[in-house]
């Protein structure tokens, strides 16, 4: 991964993170000495992201085959998640 220094960024601007990706997916940018940012095109970004949307829903369909998931319509959720409430609280006093 490319390294740029916030002062890189400061003296040169997009052109700094045009040459850091010219040859690499990502650069990170140091402050001070240590690594705060990443910066990458938008086409990476977009590619990352699906891959974490992708993997999300992976673990939500091994969470239903399971059986570690409810299914149930916004009614009967509802009714459950009172039901929750008045066995989980009880006023003070009571």
């Amino acid at each position: 991964m490319s390294h740029l220094t916030a002062n890189d960024l400061k003296v040169r601007g997009i052109a700094a993170i045009e040459s850091a990706l010219a040859d690499q997916a990502e650069a990170t940018i140091s402050v001070r000495g240590k690594e705060r940012f990443v910066v990458m095109e938008m086409a990476q970004y977009h590619y990352l992201r699906e891959c974490e949307l992708e993997a999300a829903l992976a673990q939500s369909h091994a969470d239903l085959a399971a059986g570690r998931a409810v299914q149930e319509s916004a009614h009967e959720h509802l009714a459950r998640l009172e039901a929750l409430l008045q066995t989980e609280y009880t006023p003070p006093g009571n």
